[in-house]
Formats: C-alpha cells, structure tokens, sequence
C-alpha cells in the first residue's frame, strides 16, 4: 500500500488551521524498529483481516519509527542524569537496582526511566498509521480508541514536539497524573503470575478484580503493541518480566477459537479457568472481607429456541454461584467515557457492575423455582427503584438490575426445578430481566392516562399515522378519550389517522406553567428538545415542571425500553442521553425556580 499527504494541520491564531500539502521531511533510516510478527488469526489485530501488516513495525511510518526510537534511546542518558541529580538531592548511590529492593540513588532512577517508558508506550499509542483525526474536537484519535487495532485508511501523523494532544508533552502530563493518584506510601508485592496460582499458594487474600469478558478481547495479542517497546526500553532494569519476545498467551482465561481447536474447546478453556480462578478465590477470600468483581459486558446471541442470552454474564456468573460466592451487593459505577468512539451515536454501556461477594453460609437452603420468582417479585422492584433514583442510564438498566437479581439466587444453595435438576444462571438471568420487564411497564399506572395512551400508541406506531380507529380503542382502554389526547397537544388526528407530534414539531417556546392539560409525554419530549439545543434551557424548564418532572423521567426509562425493543437506535439514544444528564440538569436549575404545577402533588 501507499500514502499520501491530504493536508497539514497547524496553530493558528484562533484555532486549528488546515493547509494544503506541503513537502514533508522524508525519513529513511532509524536505528531499530519492533519486528516481531504479529499473531495474524487474532480477530482484534487491525481489523481481524491483516490488510498486508505482519510485524508490529508496519504500523508505523518510517518517521514515528525514527521519533520513537530516539527517545527510548535517550532513557539511556536520562538514567544517568537521574542519578548524578539523585546524589547531589542526598540519596546514597548503594548501587542496588529497583528490582533488588534498593532504595537509593540508582533505584530511584530505574524509577524514573519506568515511568518514562510508559510515555514512550503512550506517544507509540499515538504515533501509528492507525491514529485518526477527531474532526468534532480537531484533535488526534489515539490507536487504541477501541479495544483494538481497526483498519484506518486515512490516518492522522502527530508532531511530538508540539503542544497539542498527541505530543510528547501531552503525554508526559498524562503519567505525571496518575502518579499524582497512586499511593504515596506503604509496600507492594507485584507478581507477573497466573491468577489461579497466585490465589491457590496464597493465603488469607482480598480480590478485586475485573474479570476477562469471554472472547470480547484478545488482551495478551493487543498488549504487543505496547509490550515491545516496553521490552526494548526496560530490559535491563525489568529482565524478569521483559524475558520473552512477545507477551505469554497460551494460559489467558479468554474464549478465542483460534488458539484452540474448535468454538467448543475455546468455549470449555474459559468456562473452566473462569470456575476454578473462582473457586480458589472463595476458598482463600478474608471471611469479614468482600470480595469486589467489577463487570461491563453487553453482548447477547439468540438461541436456536429463540431466548435472547448475554453469554459472557451467564459463563461468568455462573463460575461464581458454583464456586461458593454469594453475591451480598452490587452497584453500577460510571467507568466509561460517554464521548468514547464506540459510545458516539450508539446506546453504550457507561457503567461497570460491581459485585460484593462472600462465601455463601453452609445454612443457605434449597428453593424451588416458584419459590425464588416470588423472592425476586418482592425484593427486585425496590432495587429497580433504587437504581433508577441513582440516575443510572436506561441502556445500564437491564444489566444493572442482573446484580440485585442474582443477589437473590446467589443467597440459596440451589433453586431446584421441577424435574429435581438445579437451575443454571442462564435461565435465571432469563427470569430476572422477565420481572424487570414487568416493573418497568408496572409503572405506566402512576402516568396520566393521555401519557399512557402515547405509550401504548408508541409501542406500535412510533410518530407515524394509525388508524383512527385504533387510537379510538386504545383511548377507551386508557381510560381517556382521542379528543382529550389532542386537547393535551400530544398528537393530531387527520383524515381519519391520528399520529403522535414528533419532538421537532413542538412549540419551542412551550410554558409548563400556562399548559391547563400538563402531561408528562408532553413534558419529556420539550425536555428532550430542550436539552439538544441547550442544556441550561434543559434545566431551566425542569425547574419549573415540579413533581411531573419525576414522572417524565420515570417515562423515559419505558420509552427507552420500547425503543430498544423495536431496534429504533436514534430514539433510544434520545431517552438514554436525556436521563444521564438527568443530575446535570438538576445542578443547573436556576435557584428559586422549583415550582408546583396543574397535576403536581
């Protein structure tokens, strides 16, 4: 393949400026570059099909090559600075290096050299044919903007010697800002093992940890990338863990087909490694200590009998109940970057489950299955309650409640079928998001009636015209009638159709405030507008909405729900994106503008 120069981005006086190529300096020689070969059958690395890139050099242009080697090649000098400014600070030079323990002037600066090997590691992140230019931001798009290498057919060159994000500088204040977070003081013992046999001839252990999430991610193919810089930069003063060429692959707890013989193999490798790292986990985890197991994974595959089943939450969960853990507690967290690339025009997952576990009491009973529906139907509503006065994002929801609902089957021995057998978690997490389902549609009863008429309305129509016949019945069974709908400036009907107003048709100057038929569809879809033209006009109309605010929020998580249901992306990204800046808009509420309205209690 061949490049060619498009344009050139420079500083200007107000901005970024784009000018027309220009003849750039050619670089033909650098003294070193990665030549390891690529794992080709990996499905993350550049886009699973290769594209001609078979050593890890190849991502790179012979210039990124030449600036990355030259400044792995000046940790040399760096080094030896550090350590003539560490004497002359005070430090003894004992002569001990960081692996052995030291702790004078020489530790310090293999220290030093480490840290600035990360942002080597970070610039090469940054300085590949695979970066991409960030139009909306004007700025650079890393490599890795996904958790892995996709194929960039028109990629962005950064200037490491300038202040923009990308450069040397940019990345130098990204380290020194997570040191500034790390511990300041207090020991470790870091140990480059398999989990299970770190657990397994350990003793008395906490667990946190973020599990592999099935075969989502080839972490090991991926962290070659950065790992044969590392190994060129710290080999001296990390030989232990820079040892191998490429970084150890065979034993990774990962589902990936194409390390082993068959889907099925792949399948069982992680199955079973998952279950026993778990079962050595419970049996070692600190009795009056939870162990803490965080999880973001939304993937589903629908089964030859049509049941929908997120396969890498049953695989996982299911190491966990059959290990011994019960699940005491769990909470989502905002992990996740909204403005991520796979979150942009997408209903992404923006939180991390978190699952405080304990070992399940050897009291723990049997249950049949009618037993434990019921236990779910009384304690999950509270938990959907919960979670949603936390304003956590409708696409968070179903994988938010799973953690409450396997709370509930995690805290029994077993939950016995009808035919004796024991229930797997697949079935459970089938039941569980069932009893969401019904929440969810159990609150449409605490709506006005005309906002329930545009629920059901919306489930079948959306914006578009139906027969006014059906609007009719639908009325009736809603306890209201279409003229009233109409009145209430939800819909229209015309020549014998009746359709819903769509969010742009609205009155852009709507007052909640002089409406004597307020209702809350009404009141979310001027939300929703208000909120993509401007958020303190978003703010400033929730004010002033009172308690039919809290209705319409409660309407967005149902609206939402139908939305995915029927595959309508741009409406579900509407109500997801208008509840998670739900805590934004309540900050921003101009003071003294709370106020009670026509329908408010």
């Amino acid at each position: 393949m061949g490049e060619s120069l498009i344009a050139v981005v420079a500083e200007g006086r107000s901005g970024r400026v784009y000018l027309d190529p220009c003849k750039v300096p050619i670089v033909s020689e650098h003294a070193w570059k990665p030549e390891q070969f690529m794992n080709q059958e990996s499905p993350n690395l550049v886009s699973g099909r290769g594209y001609g890139f078979y050593i890890w050099a190849d991502l790179f242009t012979d210039r990124q090559l030449a600036a990355l080697t030259t400044f792995s090649d000046l940790l040399i000098e760096v080094r030896e600075q550090v350590i003539e400014d560490a004497m002359t600070a005070g430090l003894m030079d004992d002569g001990v290096r960081l692996r052995d323990g030291g702790k004078g002037a020489v530790a310090y600066a293999d220290a030093v050299v480490t840290y600035l090997a990360f942002v080597v590691d970070k610039l090469a992140d940054y300085s590949s044919t695979i970066c991409s230019w960030n139009s909306p931001n004007e700025q650079m798009r890393c490599t890795f903007a996904r958790q892995a290498i996709a194929m960039t057919w028109d990629y962005a060159e950064v200037n490491p010697f300038s202040s923009s994000s990308g450069s040397w500088n940019s990345m130098l204040k990204w380290v020194c800002k997570a040191i500034s977070h790390l511990p300041a003081s207090g020991s470790a013992d870091v140990r480059q093992r398999d989990a299970r046999a770190r657990v397994r001839e350990s003793s008395n252990v906490m667990i946190s940890t973020d599990p592999p999430y099935y075969d989502n991610i080839c972490y090991a193919d991926i962290s070659d990338f950065f790992y044969v810089w590392l190994r060129r930069n710290l080999s001296d003063i990390w030989p232990e863990e820079c040892a191998t060429l490429l970084t150890p692959k065979a034993d990774e707890i990962i589902a990936n087909t194409y390390r082993k013989t068959s889907k099925k193999e792949a399948e069982e490798h992680f199955e079973f490694g998952m279950a026993e790292f778990m079962k050595e986990s419970s049996v070692k985890q600190i009795s009056d200590i939870p162990a803490t197991i965080y999880y973001a994974y939304k993937a589903t595959e629908t089964t030859k009998d049509g049941k929908v089943r997120s396969t890498g939450w049953d695989t996982f969960l299911q190491a966990v109940v059959s290990s011994g853990f019960q699940v005491t507690a769990t909470w989502p967290l905002r992990t996740e970057r909204s403005a991520r690339p796979n979150a942009i025009g997408a209903s992404a997952l923006a939180s991390s489950i978190v699952l405080a576990c304990r070992t399940r009491p050897k009291s723990a009973t049997l249950v049949s299955r009618s037993e434990f529906v019921a236990a779910l139907r009384s304690e999950l509503p509270q938990a959907i309650k919960l979670l949603q006065s936390g304003y956590i994002a409708p696409v968070d929801l179903p994988q938010s409640t799973i953690g409450p609902g396997i709370r509930v089957f995690s805290s029994y021995a077993k939950v016995v079928e009808a035919n004796g057998s024991s229930m797997p978690v697949s079935d459970a997490l089938t039941i569980i998001n069932q009893v969401l389902d019904d929440v969810l549609y159990g609150e449409e009863s605490e709506l006005d009636a005309e906002t329930r008429f545009a629920l059901a309305w919306y489930a079948q129509y959306g914006f578009k015209p139906g027969p006014f016949g059906d609007a009719d019945s639908v009325a009736r069974a809603k306890n209201t009638a279409v003229e009233g709908v109409v009145r209430a400036g939800v819909g229209e009907t015309s020549g014998g159709k009746f359709r819903l107003f769509h969010r742009g048709e609205l009155d852009e100057n709507w007052d909640p405030t002089s409406d004597p038929r307020l209702v809350a569809w009404e009141a979310l879809q001027h939300l929703a507008t208000r909120l993509e033209r401007q958020e303190s006009l978003a703010a400033g109309l929730l004010a002033r909405l009172g308690d039919v605010g809290d209705r319409a929020r409660q309407l967005a998580y149902l609206l939402h729900k139908i939305a995915s249901d029927n595959e309508w992306a741009e409406e579900a990204l509407v109500y997801n994106g208008l509840i998670s800046a739900w805590p934004m808009l309540q900050a921003k509420r101009p003071e003294g503008e709370q106020q009670k309205l026509p329908g408010s209690s």
